[in-house]
C-alpha cells in the first residue's frame, strides 16, 4: 500500500514556513491497514519541531513523519481485536494511510460523540490543568489567556463547570471576545490588544485567584499585577513568544510572583491514560447536561495542504480545536 505522508524537512529555529515540510510517497504494510480520516492540529506541535524542544517527549527529527494524533477507519485487519470498518485512533500522524500492529491503534466508539473529530480535542490538557493542577473550585475567579484557542476554549468552560464564580477570557480580536461570551458562556472577555491590566481590573476588581495561561508575555504580566495573594497560575504554554529562543518561550519564575505568594504551576501536555479517561468522562457528561460547547474548526483538505492549515493555526486563523478532515 502506498501512502502520502508529510515529513519534517529541517528543524525549526525561527518562523515556521512551508519549506519545513516535505510530502513523500511511502510503501507501508502491517497487521492492520487504516485510512486516515481526521488529523488533529495544535500549536504545541511547533515545539516538537524545534532542535531545542523543551517538552518531556522526543522532538521530531528531519526526515521523520510528523507523528500526531489521527483518527481513521480500518481497511484491513489480520487481528481479532480490530475489524474492517472500525473507527480507531493512533499517533500515526500526517499521512493518508497507516499500517502497524493492532496494539498501536485504539478502537473508538462511533456513537460517543456527534463527530469523530471530538476525539481530537485538547480536552485532556485543559481538564488536567484546570482540575488537577490549578484545582479550580467554587468561589474562584479565573482568567484564561488565549481563551478562543483549542486548549483555552475548553479550559474556560471546565472552570465554569467546576464551580468558578467568574470566568474571564482574553482573545485576539473583539469578535473572538464576543464569541466567548455569546457562544461559550464565559462571563466576560476582552481583546488582548487593549490594555490587559485595565481590562482585568475592571472585570475582576477583587483580583483573580486562578490564571490558566496559554499565551505568556504581557498577559502573564497583567495577570501577575491583578492576582490576589496566593493565586494559582497553571502555565500551559507561551504562544506570544513561541517563535523565540528557549529562554523567551519558557521564562524563569520572577520575584513578583514570589512576593505575592503566587503558585507557579507549569505542567506538561503529555498525558496518562487515567488523565485522558477523566477528561472524556466529564466531557460526555457535560455535553449530555448541555453545559458544554465543543468549539472546533474542521478544515477540509488533502494531505498536501495540511502544513498550510497548521501554519494558519499558528497565525490565529481558526477558533477552538482544529482538525483536518482529509479529502
Amino acid at each position: 500500500m502506498i501512502t502520502r505522508e508529510i515529513k519534517l524537512t529541517t528543524q525549526i529555529a525561527g518562523v515556521p514556513g512551508r519549506e519545513h515540510f516535505t510530502v513523500v510517497e511511502t510503501e507501508i504494510d502491517g497487521e492492520v491497514l487504516v485510512r486516515t480520516d481526521y488529523l488533529g492540529l495544535a500549536a504545541t506541535y511547533l515545539e516538537l519541531m524545534r532542535s531545542d524542544c523543551h517538552l518531556p517527549i522526543p522532538a521530531w527529527q528531519p526526515g521523520q513523519r510528523i507523528g500526531v494524533m489521527a483518527i481513521g477507519t480500518v481497511l484491513r485487519s489480520a487481528s481479532p481485536d480490530l475489524q474492517q470498518g472500525d473507527l480507531v485512533q493512533s499517533m500515526s500522524g500526517w499521512s493518508t494511510h497507516s499500517a502497524g500492529p493492532a496494539a498501536s491503534y485504539v478502537k473508538l466508539d462511533r456513537d460517543a460523540y456527534p463527530e469523530p473529530s471530538y476525539h481530537l480535542g485538547q480536552g485532556p490538557t485543559a481538564y488536567y490543568g484546570m482540575a488537577d493542577v490549578a484545582k479550580v473550585g467554587r468561589g474562584d475567579v479565573v482568567f484564561v489567556s488565549g481563551a478562543a484557542g483549542g486548549v483555552g476554549s475548553l479550559a474556560a468552560q471546565i472552570a465554569r463547570n467546576l464551580g468558578a464564580s467568574k470566568v474571564i477570557g482574553s482573545a485576539g480580536s473583539q469578535a473572538k471576545a464576543e464569541y466567548l461570551v455569546r457562544e461559550l458562556g464565559i462571563d466576560a472577555a476582552f481583546d488582548y490588544h487593549q490594555d490587559p491590566v485595565a481590562a482585568l481590573k475592571e472585570l475582576a476588581p477583587e483580583g483573580i485567584t486562578v490564571f490558566f495561561d496559554t499565551v505568556g508575555g504581557t498577559l502573564y504580566e497583567a495577570a501577575l499585577e491583578v492576582a490576589a495573594p496566593g493565586a494559582r497560575f497553571a502555565l500551559c504554554g507561551s504562544l506570544s513568544t513561541q517563535l523565540g529562543a528557549a529562554a523567551q518561550r519558557f521564562p524563569e519564575p520572577d520575584q513578583a510572583a514570589a512576593a505575592k505568594g503566587i503558585e507557579l504551576l507549569p505542567f506538561s501536555c503529555h498525558h496518562t491514560p487515567d488523565q485522558i479517561a477523566a477528561w472524556h468522562t466529564h466531557f460526555r457528561a457535560w455535553l449530555d447536561q448541555d453545559t458544554f460547547v465543543f468549539p472546533q474548526t474542521v478544515v477540509e483538505a488533502g494531505i498536501d495542504a495540511v502544513p498550510d492549515a497548521f501554519l494558519s493555526l499558528l497565525r490565529g486563523g481558526y477558533r477552538g480545536n482544529v482538525s483536518v478532515r482529509l479529502a
